[in-house]
């Protein structure tokens, strides 16, 4: 009786066993999802050309864009140059001051210390994957 019970057992824990492993997820890779990814360049100047709570008018807005893309691209080259970390510090704060005066002389100090305010709040999530870039900011 006892070896009945223990190859009753045994039989139960294979089956257990068995239907378990068939439950389970197989790890195949599900395919991947076509969204489309925005990438960081076009992220930027979003929030770079987001200006709804200034009330400029038209030709700031234009030089602003116009200076917004240029900015984004200046940024996105030093970013990839091969440069020393060093160097590109360097150059993301020059860029840094040359943005700062340009938006001054376009904005006057209210309008741009309320823009730059907008653009720091918004860039923050984005600061991990702009790295040293961020310093342009």
């Amino acid at each position: 009786m006892s070896k009945l019970k223990f190859i009753l057992g045994f039989v139960l824990l294979l089956v257990l066993s068995v239907n378990l492993n068939a439950q389970t997820i197989p790890s195949v890779k599900s395919p991947k999802m076509n969204i489309p990814e925005v990438d960081l360049s076009s992220q930027v100047l979003g929030i770079l050309n987001n200006t709804d709570d200034l009330e400029l008018n038209s030709d700031q807005k234009d030089k602003l864009t116009k200076d917004n893309s240029s900015f984004v691209d200046q940024m996105m080259d030093i970013s990839k140059s091969g440069k020393s970390d060093e160097d590109k510090k360097a150059a993301f704060l020059g860029l840094k001051n040359d943005r700062t005066k340009f938006l001054t002389s376009l904005l006057g100090n209210d309008l741009f210390r309320k823009y730059s305010g907008q653009i720091l709040k918004s860039i923050g999530p984005l600061k991990s994957k702009l790295g040293l870039a961020a310093l342009a900011f």
